[in-house]
């Protein structure tokens, strides 16, 4: 089900509570004055505290897929029912990406 957009101003955390930093290769959609997020965009976690055992795995990276919508500008924005799948640094999926905040005046149909 769509839902409400991904911007650069939204809260987004890995499963372990670490930061997303949204970034976007977009310069041209906004929605409440941010750039909105596109499919494709690869966001960088800081402070995953994950471990396995003993051994440090923090998540480092999250990659974005399913949920995209398309819009009338034909670009595959981010919507609030978008996957984001957290990597440790050895290419490992750790869990699934955390919303918290979105665009509440834009809408992806």
């Amino acid at each position: 089900m769509p839902g409400k957009l991904l911007t650069i101003s939204s809260t987004i955390q890995c499963p372990h509570g670490g930061k997303v930093m949204l970034i976007t290769k977009n310069t041209r959609v906004r929605a409440g004055g941010a750039q909105v997020l596109m499919e494709g965009d690869v966001d960088t976690v800081v402070g995953c505290a994950f471990t396995v055992g003993l051994k440090p795995s923090p998540c480092v990276r999250v990659e974005w897929s399913a949920g995209a919508q398309q819009v009338k500008v034909s670009a595959a924005v981010l919507v609030q029912s978008s996957v984001g799948k957290c990597f440790n640094a050895e290419g490992a999926m750790q869990g699934v990406a955390l919303i918290g905040g979105t665009q509440p005046r834009v809408r992806a149909r």
